[in-house]
């Protein structure tokens, strides 16, 4: 096992950053977004490190090179660089001025850390891609208070969706309102919050790309997004929208891409509302809504994101059957671990199951199903039994 500040290989005793022409890329972050690119970084020769917080953190768990420390101690962002070519992240909670601490250093942090903003701060993030870009994205305000939320109503109706500016994913941070007394009570838990106009929704969708520092650019086939309780359940690809819509919401993503220098992939969350596109949320790392990628892409989303950080050529990213479908598993509500239902899922013709090694609780995301098929209602069907049978509530 690692210690705080030690690099090691599992199974040694330590091991110096090597030189000649191994690649290491740093990774801040050890969940299993970290856990699937190191996956992806085997088959290329590519080491991974990962800053974890613990030693039972799924990538770390899955073998990678660990660095125990903490993505809010500069120090320990720093130590991780010294060992690796590249830093990149699994996760947006690391503060920005510490990446920029680290690039005044000198070390290659991809993306860069304004890129990264957008990622982190949601306000930033609308006033960018809203006032100075002029793309489609839903009515916003900065709140304090809940008069300031009422007042925004006035302007857009209720309900008012809020947003913690920072830090909210798989529906944490996002609360719908209907009355000031509820955005009160929301406010009240701390933190600084955005308002959103609650628009009427079409269906969800995902645009990714993935860029090199050079300047190539690759597009990833649109997909839908199904969310449950503010969680992404299910993966459609290609999305059934019209060709129109799709080549527009790939546009949207390669201009992002091209005006933040974005390096590795960037996922850009969409709205279809009555048949138009809004921007939601960025992410550039690996995303959820890529996860369709590794069996369903001719280059997987992890391996494109190395690709990109590093500056190697692209990978192809056609689809490998005419529809693809994911299905993200879910713990059970009564707790159990669908690792010990492992049997049943496999059991199920077409269906590609990945664990990552998390402990179980009801409603975390504890894995993913994927399913190639003619159709999509045969992809969907044979990934919602094989995620079913690992006890994954519909």
């Amino acid at each position: 096992m690692s210690t705080p500040g030690t690099l090691t290989t599992p199974g040694s005793a330590g091991e110096p950053r090597r030189a000649g022409t191994v690649l290491r890329v740093g990774i801040v972050g050890a969940g299993q977004l970290a856990r699937m690119t190191h996956r992806a970084a085997i088959d290329l020769g590519i080491e991974v490190v990962v800053l974890a917080t613990s030693a039972d953190e799924p990538a770390v768990a899955a073998g990678a090179t660990c660095r125990l420390g903490s993505p809010e101690v500069l120090e320990d962002l720093a130590a991780l660089a010294a060992a690796c070519d590249v830093v990149t992240f699994d996760h947006e909670r690391i503060p920005t001025e510490h990446l920029e601490a680290l690039e005044r250093r000198g070390i290659a942090v991809r993306p860069a850390a304004q890129a990264a903003l957008a990622a982190q701060d949601k306000l930033h993030a609308r006033r960018l891609l809203g006032d100075e870009l002029g793309l489609p994205v839903p009515a916003f305000a900065p709140v304090e208070d809940a008069a300031a939320v009422a007042r925004f109503a006035l302007r857009h109706g209720w309900p008012v969706v809020l947003k913690a500016r920072r830090g909210g994913y798989d529906g944490r941070g996002v609360a719908m309102v209907h009355t000031p007394g509820e955005a009160e009570a929301v406010l009240a838990t701390g933190g600084e919050w955005l308002a959103e106009a609650c628009v009427p929704l079409d269906l969800e969708v995902a645009a990714m790309v993935a860029r090199s520092p050079s300047g190539e650019l690759v597009s990833y086939p649109v997909v839908e997004t199904v969310q449950a309780a503010g969680m992404c359940r299910e993966l459609r690809a290609p999305a059934a929208i019209p060709p129109a819509l799709a080549e527009e919401a790939q546009a949207l993503a390669r201009l992002i891409a091209e005006r933040l220098g974005a390096t590795g992939i960037l996922a850009v969350e969409l709205f279809v509302s009555d048949g138009r596109l809004l921007v939601n949320e960025l992410a550039l790392r690996p995303h959820n809504s890529g996860h369709w990628t590794i069996e369903g892409a001719a280059t997987s989303q992890f391996e494109n994101h190395l690709r990109g950080v590093l500056d190697l050529p692209l990978g192809e990213t056609t689809l490998r059957a005419p529809a693809v479908a994911t299905v993200n598993v879910v713990g059970p509500r009564d707790g159990g671990d669908p690792r010990a239902r492992l049997a049943a899922a496999l059991a199920v013709p077409g269906a590609q199951v990945h664990l990552y090694g998390k402990a179980a609780r009801p409603g975390r995301k504890l894995g993913h199903v994927t399913a190639l098929a003619g159709t999509a209602g045969a992809a969907r069907e044979i990934a919602q039994r094989a995620a079913g049978a690992l006890g994954s509530p519909a």
